[in-house]
């Protein structure tokens, strides 16, 4: 909802329980009022009147503008830094303001550069996320105007005495690990200069007054939706006031050269306000995400068997068949061909950027398989890097132009890899045709999309303005996968690089699921998943049980039970070499996946509670959907013989009685809220799995 008082000059957006405030002032001034709980107009009204703070050598502007631009008295860093032959800066005169549905347009004009800015925000009846992005044209006669920075929005939070930031860190096979800290004067900094979102921040904040919980407290968050370099950068200001801004790009450096009539439109900064602590702003995001981000989300998503474990790049037709059987056999519901179905893949040094089928490997192309998987009752999916090329491939060798690099400087190769410049429409063309015929080829239901290797030498030799690249790279992607989706639309859409690299709400409008990290040890994965469920919800989060020991990072020997458990918080996986299986192993795994296959609907379309975090000890995560409940919980170790401490849950109703599916045994809401339950956890590296539901026929206490 969006109500418009002030002379037109006030709006206030309202969502599910709470509201967000701004006028522009006489000297067209748009300032921020208010971002909190539920306001009403004349509260707004009352709030433009106060009038703006000021000390001697500070701006009042400061801290309180909704975008502040560069130049004009302000010192903040800006929002947007626009230059010309002529000068740099903006200096904007409100123009008019547009209402349409749950979007409000403010649009501003600034006539020396011949620029137009229009301001977005769009607030949804059925959430308390406001989507804010931002739209750059140039409607004069110079040549160029040279956009350096156009964040996608500021975000103003309220004064408070205390001030913490929540982020999510790592690096490649420990994404997502969440830390908080207090935030100090001065600017705080996260972001990508790779090209991709990045194994080392996701780009989300959080900002609490220190004092918020799981349960309780108000916390403001922030997420970017942007699959390229990025940036977020949180100011404490010298007044106290904290704001934050975010965009696509890592410095000023130049985004792109508009030319006259010419626009750029930024990635969506969304922001959430909840009273609810962390719990109740990661549920917040999470039913965004599934009814307004996520294609198809409804749905849920099949468990997988994914052969690059098993097999590495010694792959052969009769080998996928013999695992596809035994995944069959488990249960399993999508086999996934990994790496080196295609052209002279023996190795990671040769091959990517050729997408036909291995004539060795596979003589009769994929087709074949894919009958033989479907015919054993399984989705068909493929691995695919299609940003990626080999020195020695065909494609290259014909094209070595194609790719990312500077004139006269040594191409680096990461991986054995270079990366096509996206940006090119002949690269965007040839990708179009071969993903397109391979899709047409077989009867394929998915494809993982990988992307490997960072930029290093993102060069465009013959670009008058190769600085686009790192914005037009990320379009092209958006591109393609938007007309492949439309091409082939029962085909699903895997997110990887090299695990967690590019994990964001850019990318998740366009995939169906996202491979959480290359680190499949189940005890990592406790705090990876963490961090992840922060911001994204189970339905996206792909988790896959590996042999044991872990041969990959540690070692480390994990019972079938604890992996599986783990996996089971998110969309489960399996990634073994199930031909190595026992049959008591493979029995075993079985009854794991009917178990998840019953526990699903809850999981991937619930509501999410962290009852304990993994800090050691035991940890457990809450599942609720309507009448269902179900608990995952996991012990890392039991000292002294004592006993682990009972699980509190959360969400129920404290009137009813909720059974055991399992023990059939009948507990109290209010017990179970207050008391908490016996887990039977014991020893090392155990796990249990808990299914509840609310009684009907006697479930008022």
């Amino acid at each position: 909802m969006i109500e418009t008082v002030g002379h037109g000059r006030i709006w206030v957006l309202s969502g599910r329980g709470s509201s967000y405030a701004l006028h522009v002032t006489d000297r067209d001034e748009l300032l921020h009022l208010h971002w909190g709980p539920r306001i009403g107009p004349a509260d707004a009204e009352a709030l433009a009147a106060e009038p703006l703070p000021g000390w001697s050598f500070e701006s009042p502007l400061d801290g309180h503008e909704e975008y502040p631009v560069e130049g004009g008295p302000r010192f903040v860093r800006p929002a947007l830094s626009v230059r010309t032959e002529a000068a740099r800066g903006t200096e904007w005169r409100f123009e008019d303001a547009l209402v349409d549905g749950d979007e409000l347009r403010l649009r501003f004009a600034d006539p020396f550069h011949g620029l137009a800015l229009t301001l977005h925000y769009r607030m949804r009846d059925d959430s308390d996320v406001v989507e804010r992005w931002a739209t750059v044209q140039h409607t004069g006669d110079d040549p160029a105007l040279e956009l350096l920075r156009a964040d996608a929005a500021v975000w103003t939070l309220p004064w408070r005495d205390r001030r913490r930031l929540s982020q999510l860190h790592g690096r490649w096979a420990a994404e997502t690990r969440l830390v908080r800290s207090e935030l100090t004067y001065g600017e705080k900094v996260l972001g990508s200069r790779r090209g991709h979102t990045g194994h080392e921040h996701l780009p989300w904040v959080a900002v609490d007054d220190g004092e918020a919980t799981e349960e309780s407290g108000e916390v403001y968050g922030c997420a970017l939706g942007w699959s390229g370099s990025w940036r977020i950068a949180v100011r404490h200001l010298p007044d106290g006031q904290v704001q934050i801004s975010g965009g696509a790009g890592y410095d000023d450096s130049g985004l792109l050269l508009l030319a006259p009539g010419e626009s750029y439109t930024t990635p969506v900064f969304a922001g959430l306000w909840t009273d609810g602590g962390f719990g109740a702003a990661s549920r917040g995001w999470h039913a965004w995400q599934l009814a307004h981000v996520i294609p198809d989300a409804g749905a849920s998503r099949p468990v997988l068997y994914n052969s690059w474990e098993a097999t590495g790049f010694d792959i052969s037709e009769g080998q996928q068949r013999a695992l596809a059987q035994r995944a069959a056999g488990m249960g399993v519901e999508l086999f996934v061909v990994d790496d080196a179905w295609f052209g002279s893949r023996t190795s990671d040094r040769s091959g990517l950027g050729d997408w036909t089928p291995n004539p060795d490997r596979f003589p009769e192309g994929l087709k074949p398989l894919a009958d033989d998987v479907h015919a054993l009752g399984m989705r068909f999916g493929i691995w695919v890097e299609p940003e990626m090329v080999n020195a020695d491939s065909d494609l290259y060798r014909a094209h070595p132009d194609w790719v990312q690099h500077h004139p006269g400087r040594a191409r680096t190769e990461f991986r054995n890899q270079l990366v096509l410049n996206l940006a090119r429409e002949d690269v965007q063309q040839y990708l179009w045709e071969q993903l397109d015929a391979l899709l047409s080829s077989a009867p394929i239901d998915y494809v993982k999309w990988d992307f490997n290797r960072s930029f290093t030498d993102a060069g465009w030799p013959g670009e008058p303005y190769p600085q686009k690249l790192w914005v037009e790279h990320v379009h092209a992607l958006y591109a393609l996968l938007d007309r492949l989706r439309a091409a082939h639309p029962g085909v699903a859409f895997e997110s990887c690089s090299g695990g967690g690299g590019r994990v964001d709400l850019g990318i998740l409008s366009r995939t169906d699921q996202v491979w959480t990290s290359d680190n499949t040890d189940p005890l990592d994965r406790l705090a990876i998943q963490h961090g992840f469920g922060q911001l994204h919800p189970a339905r996206v989060m792909a988790a896959w049980v590996t042999d044991s020991p872990n041969v990959q990072l540690n070692g480390r020997a994990t019972s079938l039970r604890f992996r599986f458990v783990s996996a089971m918080a998110g969309v489960l996986g399996v990634g073994g070499d199930l031909v190595r299986w026992s049959e008591g192993e493979l029995t075993e795994a079985r009854g794991w996946v009917d178990l998840y296959k019953k526990i699903r609907p809850v999981v991937q379309h619930g509501e999410l509670y962290r009852l304990r975090p993994p800090q050691g000890g035991l940890s457990a995560v809450q599942y609720l959907r309507g009448d269902e409940v179900v608990v995952l919980a996991w012990l890392q170790a039991q000292h002294y013989g004592e006993r682990p401490p009972a699980l509190r849950l959360r969400g129920l109703d404290p009137a009813a009685a909720y059974e055991c599916l399992d023990s059939g045994e009948v507990h109290r809401g209010a017990v179970l809220l207050h008391h908490g339950m016996d887990t039977g956890l014991r020893g090392d590296l155990d796990a249990v799995v808990v299914r509840l539901r609310r009684s009907r026929e006697n479930g008022r206490v």
